[in-house]
């Protein structure tokens, strides 16, 4: 009989050491603080998810001057009422840093430089316009280096403002109104999860939605200007720059759970699609950006899109504000719907098997035909 005890003890030592091995060999998502997932009997008939595009509201270098003469506080002023949603979300051009040079470019260069460093008194205005969620996951959060990233987090942090994209926080898990979000975002640049890495991409969403009702993915990527308007479903090289295929990485983070994919980078408004049931905006061009930005034509005109979801993650229609920016009025909401015209112009053009209808009155629906 002892012989038979010491043998049973022996086989479940082996049995727990085996599965401690499993378990050491799959990607491990790091602890995080939030509510179970939901059951799909408990979810919220409809979630908001309301995006928008580049958002830089004045940078101090080279110099204090180039800030805006309001110091950037009426910046969200004339889009504030559409601002709401569960999800406020927008793609962060630039760091929070108070002091510092960048190795971009010299203070002698006077007003050119395209190294943005954001005072940190302004982030408290994306926290005031409404934004809880914000992609760092692009080619300006490593203007300053480590000191800009690292004050940026913590600045996002002390501000409850959830964010991700950088290989220091390539994720975020999170609850609002018990229904837990992850978010994750991509680039092509230093420092940031890589829009190029899609299999890694891919596992990352997969690990996410095991821990998450809704699942939100952004990208940083494709070309950049009116030149680069068309989702080619090609990879995108710019300045000798590989910036991905951005319709194979869309397409590939939903096969692996993703519920929504928010695109930026281009600097232009690009065409939508609805992709197994799930929301892809290719580019939502530059929202609010003071300074160097060149607004002219396209580069003017961009979407805020209000995103409407079932609890399941499900694309249920949108509605398009159009936006126009420049040097005299900046940001303003544009009557003549430019923005949604040319979504709906790209998404017939580019994606023309699409199911999707552009309505009269700025909203996005699902064809039922």
């Amino acid at each position: 009989m002892m012989k038979l005890h010491i043998l049973s003890f022996f086989c479940v030592a082996l049995l727990l050491t085996s599965l401690s091995c499993i378990n050491k060999a799959q990607p491990v998502l790091q602890e995080v603080h939030s509510a179970p997932v939901l059951s799909d009997s408990t979810l919220k008939d409809t979630l908001t998810i309301t995006a928008v595009g580049d958002m830089m509201l004045g940078s101090a270098y080279p110099s204090a001057s180039n800030l805006p003469k309001d110091d950037a506080v009426n910046s969200f002023k004339a889009v504030k009422e559409y601002l709401k949603g569960d999800i406020v979300f927008g793609n962060l051009e630039g760091c929070f840093l108070n002091s510092g040079k960048s190795t971009k470019c010299k203070d002698t260069i006077g007003n050119s430089c395209f190294a943005f460093r954001m005072p940190e008194r302004y982030a408290g205005i994306y926290k005031d316009a409404g934004f809880n969620l914000l992609s760092v996951a692009n080619n300006h959060v490593g203007d300053f280096g480590i000191a800009g990233r690292k004050k940026t987090s913590t600045i996002l942090d002390s501000l409850g403002i959830n964010y991700a994209g950088l290989n220091s926080k390539p994720y975020s898990l999170f609850e609002k109104n018990e229904i837990t979000y992850a978010f994750c975002a991509f680039s092509p640049n230093d420092n940031t999860l890589q829009i190029t890495e899609i299999d890694s991409a891919k596992a990352l969403v997969a690990q996410l939605k095991a821990k998450a009702n809704i699942v939100i993915v952004s990208f940083h990527g494709g070309g950049e200007g009116s030149k680069f308007e068309h989702v080619t479903r090609k990879t995108e090289v710019f300045y000798k720059e590989d910036r991905g295929n951005v319709y194979a990485f869309a397409h590939a983070v939903i096969d692996a759970g993703a519920d929504v994919v928010l695109g930026h980078g281009p600097h232009v408004t690009r065409a939508a699609e609805c992709y197994k049931g799930k929301f892809i905006a290719y580019s939502m061009g530059n929202f609010c950006t003071y300074g160097m930005f060149n607004l002219s034509g396209p580069n003017g005109i961009a979407p805020l899109i209000q995103i409407k979801i079932n609890g399941k993650g499900d694309f249920l229609m949108a509605d398009v504000i159009s936006v126009r920016q420049d040097k005299i009025n900046h940001l303003t909401v544009d009557k003549t719907h430019a923005a949604f015209q040319k979504m709906k112009m790209l998404t017939q053009m580019d994606i023309p098997e699409n199911k999707l209808v552009f309505t009269p009155d700025q909203q996005i629906k699902i064809s039922l035909n």
